[in-house]
């Protein structure tokens, strides 16, 4: 064990109330693209004619909603993708620490791996909803369904309950991630550029002293960073006990 990763350990005994913060490279080591770095999705050609980042917009939902499920189904979907190390070692933490998840990400994975205390900022692929009637559907009852899910109940576009762009962020998840951070006396923040907004301004209600940062590129938090690792989540979470 590295001096990083003993320090890490140290940070995480000595803390009552942990809040790990991540965003999509805490599961890229499961199979899952990021978006914004060198070979993240935003950075592929687009084979639909327009880049993905907007087809990841409201307005393209629901101007273009056959092309988007397409897209949706061959590139937010993965099933084959399964808990790394990051998300196991959380669960097990869970059981002995006060911890909250604030994840950006919308795969299910830190529930598939046993955490219960998790707060999804973007919503869910595990979760659909008819925009007309408000009925609900799993993630089954979708892939189930043809190119663009429709409510048997009312005719209703269902939409996967992910936040896209141009939307707001739930409210109550907002408010319980904000006190979580408030109480909390360690922030880990891993995988995540903290480029999307207003997810990444929340960081700012931590009040405590000990921040550590896991990603593999270069973070820039300020003066306030206690501990930085740049190696990948699950890789450094695998050293830990």
């Amino acid at each position: 064990m590295n001096i990083e990763i003993e320090r890490l350990q140290h940070l995480i005994n000595t803390s009552k109330n942990v809040v790990f913060f991540g965003g999509a490279g805490v599961s890229t080591e499961s199979g899952i693209k990021d978006f914004r770095s060198k070979e993240g999705l935003y950075n592929l050609q687009s084979k639909y004619g327009r880049p993905y980042e907007e087809m990841l917009s409201h307005t393209y939902f629901m101007n273009h909603t056959e092309t988007f499920y397409k897209f949706y189904r061959e590139f937010m979907i993965n099933l084959d993708a399964k808990p790394n190390e990051a998300h196991k070692y959380l669960a097990e933490l869970e059981k002995r620490k006060n911890l909250t998840i604030i994840t950006q990400n919308i795969d299910g994975l830190h529930q598939l791996a046993g955490s219960k205390n998790v707060l999804e900022l973007h919503g869910s692929i595990h979760r659909n909803y008819c925009m007309r009637c408000h009925r609900l559907f799993n993630l089954d009852d979708i892939l189930k369904m043809d190119t663009v899910p429709i409510c048997p109940n009312c005719n209703g576009l269902i939409k996967p309950d992910v936040v896209l762009y141009e939307e707001g962020l739930d409210q109550d998840t907002l408010e319980a991630s904000v006190k979580a951070l408030y109480n909390a006396d360690l922030l880990i923040v891993a995988g995540t550029s903290l480029r999307v907004y207003p997810a990444s301004g929340l960081i700012h209600y931590y009040r405590g002293t000990n921040i550590v940062v896991i990603n593999k590129e270069h973070l820039s938090l300020g003066e306030h960073v206690t501990l930085e690792i740049n190696e990948p989540v699950g890789k450094v979470f695998s050293q830990l006990k």
